[in-house]
């Protein structure tokens, strides 16, 4: 998708996250080999990063009842971009750190359900209910991106895109990063914004 030059529109502090004190030293860096994951999926099966090298991996973090989450997958952009990608052997992971009793927290037959509603269609959903991942990744807000190449090596992280609203219709007028980074990683051209600011809600740690 293209650019354009708009407005930014204002985004109430509230929503936007800060740099959090669980995030400030994260091991993830970019163009250096992405950190081990091993969590539960949504069927409670022990998935792994190593399972998946080989091949571009996108690591969404996610909480279906933020704001900018539901900006993403209430007009199905989401959804979308997961079912084109993983049919092209992209894997798409979408992870949750929401600690247990905070927003966004889901397991068991709850999650399938939320899964259901929300018609995700990525590659598996990962539970990070102790952080631990999140911590390591460096994960400050929902959504939050990083896409690891087929050699283990993270090479971008950042916003989903680059208009900070919640309103769906901004979608269409804004530069999706994952878009941009997979383009030119799969043409095996240079990355041309390997780190960019995220924004949405903080993470439920």
């Amino acid at each position: 998708m293209g650019s354009k030059l708009v407005p930014v529109l204002f985004v109430s502090a509230l929503f936007l996250a800060p740099l959090t004190a669980s995030s400030r030293n994260p091991i993830a860096r970019i163009n250096r080999a992405a950190p081990p994951i091993a969590l539960k999926d949504a069927d409670g099966n022990k998935r792994t990063l190593e399972e998946f090298k080989g091949t571009w991996v996108v690591l969404e973090w996610t909480n279906f009842d933020c704001p900018f989450v539901k900006k993403q997958y209430a007009p199905g952009a989401m959804q979308a971009r997961q079912e084109a990608y993983t049919a092209d052997g992209v894997t798409w992971l979408s992870i949750c750190s929401s600690a247990p009793g905070k927003q966004g927290h889901y397991t068991g037959e709850a999650l399938k359900a939320r899964l259901a509603k929300e018609k995700w269609a990525g590659t598996a959903y990962l539970v990070d209910d102790r952080g631990a991942i999140g911590r390591n990744y460096g994960a400050q807000t929902t959504p939050h991106v990083f896409i690891i190449n087929p050699k283990g090596v993270l090479v971008y992280q950042g916003g989903i895109d680059d208009l900070r609203s919640t309103k769906p219709e901004d979608i269409f007028i804004s530069t999706n990063y994952v878009v941009e980074t997979l383009a030119a990683g799969l043409d095996e051209r240079p990355i041309p914004n390997p780190k960019t600011s995220p924004y949405g809600c903080s993470v439920k740690y």
